[in-house]
């Protein structure tokens, strides 16, 4: 098993859901970061342009058996590229095993409910 993390821009997260669920990975998790990258964002506030350290980027987080790992990185890299600094980052780490808490079952086939 692997744990696939990866870091993209608030305005991909849907071409990359809909392209993970196009390759059949149907659950993953998501939440908002914040980071400090070559990227920088500015804002416009009434007329005055602040330039932020602070980019605002979506975290996806997936567990997934390592035959469809290939799959899933190219769904997300093909989705998520804009061909600018700052398209993001994957990141990819073995899992040694896992638990459903639910049947007390480990191994992969905790991945997908019954």
């Amino acid at each position: 098993m692997k744990k696939i993390e990866a870091i993209i821009r608030k305005t991909r997260f849907d071409a990359v859901k809909e392209a993970l669920l196009k390759s059949d990975i149907e659950w993953f998790s998501y939440s908002d970061v914040r980071g400090i990258g070559k990227a920088r964002q500015e804002r416009i506030y009434r007329g005055v342009v602040y330039d932020t350290s602070s980019i605002e980027r979506i975290q996806i987080n997936i567990v997934i058996r390592d035959i469809n790992v290939w799959k899933a990185v190219k769904a997300i890299e093909k989705s998520a590229y804009t061909g600018e600094v700052g398209d993001g980052r994957i990141f990819i780490f073995t899992i040694d095993d896992a638990y459903s808490i639910r049947t007390g079952e480990h191994g992969d086939k905790t991945l997908y409910t019954k």
